[in-house]
């Protein structure tokens, strides 16, 4: 019997085939050793991932110190105003590297942290804006129209020919501010000279069309309904809260949103765009064009080869496996083809 036994191992190792045991033994081994690999390479990517968040908080604390050094505390009233303007605008310079910084660094930042440096730049870009005004002269808050680019140079109408603060109107508080407020029903425009490197201030608009042929700086629409806003390509950010039932087409660095509602996106953006508490929101790629818009492309900046329009986080739908149902692509056939 026993011979009989080591006879048939012995045909089963000639044929090739291992014994049973040996051959689960074998198959159980290859098993812990590749589960041994995979926990080396999420270690391994943990390890990266960490160091890269390490890498970035260094840079970002070392840029934003950078940041509030320049701007300090207010401004001495007797400070030379070409050496605060110097000042202003290496800060200026700083904060637009520290919103490169964390637009670069959305992609492996946790949501919390993207949040936290997303509050710290607007705070400096706040502070930036109300440094920038205490430099400047003295002048009131004031509306004053928009003249057409065809008419030639005029002497000012007299007081009593003013236009009223509800026909189309300038927002002009700052200079480095343009913009639109408190207006309902109209169409806007401002052209190239009006908007390059400056910030675009929309707010408070109600069933308007505006146009902005041009290069801003920044981009901030508030309090709007019912609007379509066109807008050529901006440098650095583009800030939309508390919108609801409007079209938007613009290009630019950075999209974010806050309490948007019922509105059509229509980007080009070099980072993801960022939601939060938003609904019935969506998106399609950037198609509105006009004379001169290759001209603004090339003085923003913007990197044309990167074009994040469909990739949308947000911070309201964290479920990585699932669609947020707060925003969605609009279908092909029911995107806007003519902008005219």
């Amino acid at each position: 019997m026993e011979a009989a036994s080591e006879a048939a191992e012995g045909l089963s190792l000639a044929a090739g085939v291992p014994p049973s045991i040996p051959e689960r033994l074998q198959q159980r081994d290859a098993e812990r050793r590749e589960e041994a690999e995979r926990r080396r390479r999420e270690r391994n990517a943990q390890a990266v991932q960490e160091e890269q968040s390490d890498f970035f908080t260094a840079a970002f604390v070392r840029e934003r110190d950078a940041v509030e050094a320049l701007l300090g505390p207010e401004l001495d009233e007797a400070a030379a105003e070409a050496a605060a303007t110097r000042l202003l605008e290496e800060a200026a310079g700083r904060l637009q590297s520290l919103q490169k910084l964390l637009t670069d660094s959305v992609h492996f930042l946790a949501p919390y942290e993207v949040r936290q440096a997303q509050a710290t730049v607007a705070r400096l870009q706040s502070t930036l804006s109300e440094r920038r005004l205490q430099v400047q002269p003295k002048k009131r808050f004031a509306f004053r129209t928009r003249k057409k680019e065809s008419a030639v140079a005029q002497e000012p109408p007299k007081a009593s020919q003013q236009p009223q603060a509800s026909s189309e109107a300038i927002l002009s508080s700052a200079d480095a501010e343009c913009g639109f407020s408190q207006v309902e029903g109209q169409e806007l425009q401002l052209g190239p000279a009006d908007l390059l490197q400056r910030n675009v201030v929309l707010s408070h608009l109600t069933g308007c069309r505006v146009r902005l042929c041009g290069n801003p700086n920044t981009l901030l629409m508030r309090g709007c309904r019912d609007c379509t806003v066109l807008c050529g390509p901006v440098s650095t950010s583009a800030l939309v809260e508390d919108c609801s039932g409007c079209l938007l087409a613009l290009a630019c660095q950075q999209l974010r949103t806050h309490h948007v509602t019922q509105t059509s996106f229509y980007v080009r953006v070099t980072s993801r765009a960022m939601l939060e508490d938003c609904s019935g929101v969506r998106f399609a790629p950037y198609t509105w064009s006009y004379v001169g818009i290759e001209a603004d492309f090339e003085t923003s900046g913007l990197d044309r080869s990167r074009d994040n329009w469909s990739q949308v986080d947000d911070f309201n739908w964290l479920a990585r496996d699932q669609p947020s149902p707060n925003w969605s692509v609009i279908p092909e056939e029911e995107r806007v083809c003519d902008w005219n």
